[in-house]
């Protein structure tokens, strides 16, 4: 299979189109004409991860943030975008990424489902086309009517629906909570939208003290389940589809949470 055959299923699923505009998505690296024969999904291709995908014999690898973001100067050993950039060429490796368009059309909706919301819509919905449509866009929001929860117990439940060793709360772990906005990735941004819908609890990651608290103030709580932790879901979601639509052998990365050190641990 080509690598323009790949593109056109993850077109489908995600139009890099409707990336947002400071975005840098698509075919970053080798060929359309390309043929694959496996693929490799991480969420970032780091030097760990092109080598991983290199040893396995991947032809392609597909991730959710970009590895070229910003503008490339020059493609040289000592720098290391340029050092990927060299080590995907001379492995014939392909590199695709999908960010805001797969936030917009498919990660906010993967979330949700972990999360038990219902009545969801977008929490900043996104143009499309020059349209607005309430379901599509950054983040989602929804409610918890049947089964309102404590903060503390939803937290809980955020780090087991997202298999990770911890999550940092903002909040009274007492304070009900019945409505619930998430953006997977960093949601600092997101905050002023959670305010505006009326919503009690924001999911994210990359929340700093100071915006954690500021919310509080206004009456939002935060469970800060790192830039990672949510998005690492895009993974498994990315393997599914293409093995199913391809037929081709996909391989993962393992997760890689950033750890936290117990006293045990030391």
């Amino acid at each position: 299979m080509k690598v323009a055959e790949i593109i056109e299923i993850l077109e489908e699923e995600a139009p890099s189109k409707d990336a947002l505009e400071w975005d840098n998505v698509g075919l970053l690296v080798g060929d359309a004409d390309w043929e694959v024969s496996k693929i490799y999904v991480a969420l970032d291709a780091t030097e760990e991860v092109i080598a991983h995908a290199s040893e396995a014999g991947a032809d392609m690898i597909i991730t959710h943030h970009p590895m070229i973001f910003k503008g490339v100067d020059r493609v040289v050993e000592s720098d290391y975008v340029g050092r990927r950039i060299i080590t995907l060429i001379q492995g014939h490796m392909a590199c695709y990424a999908m960010h805001t368009n797969f936030d917009i059309h498919r990660m906010g909706k993967l979330a949700e489902e972990r999360l038990g919301l219902s009545h969801t819509i977008a929490l900043e919905p996104t143009p499309i086309d020059g349209e607005t449509d309430v379901n599509i866009g950054i983040g989602r929001i929804g409610s918890l009517l049947d089964h309102p929860t404590t903060l503390e117990e939803y937290a809980w439940r955020v780090r087991e629906s997202f298999d990770l060793p911890y999550v940092r709360v903002y909040g009274d772990p007492k304070q009900m909570v019945h409505t619930v906005a998430i953006c997977p990735g960093s949601g600092k941004s997101e905050i002023k939208y959670a305010l505006k819908a009326g919503a009690d609890l924001l999911v994210s990651g990359d929340i700093d003290h100071h915006s954690g608290i500021d919310a509080v103030a206004q009456n939002l709580c935060i469970i800060d389940a790192g830039h990672y932790g949510i998005e690492h879901i895009f993974i498994g979601h990315i393997k599914e589809l293409l093995a199913k639509k391809t037929g081709l052998t996909v391989l993962t990365e393992e997760k890689q949470m950033p750890y936290w050190l117990s006293q045990e641990e030391v």
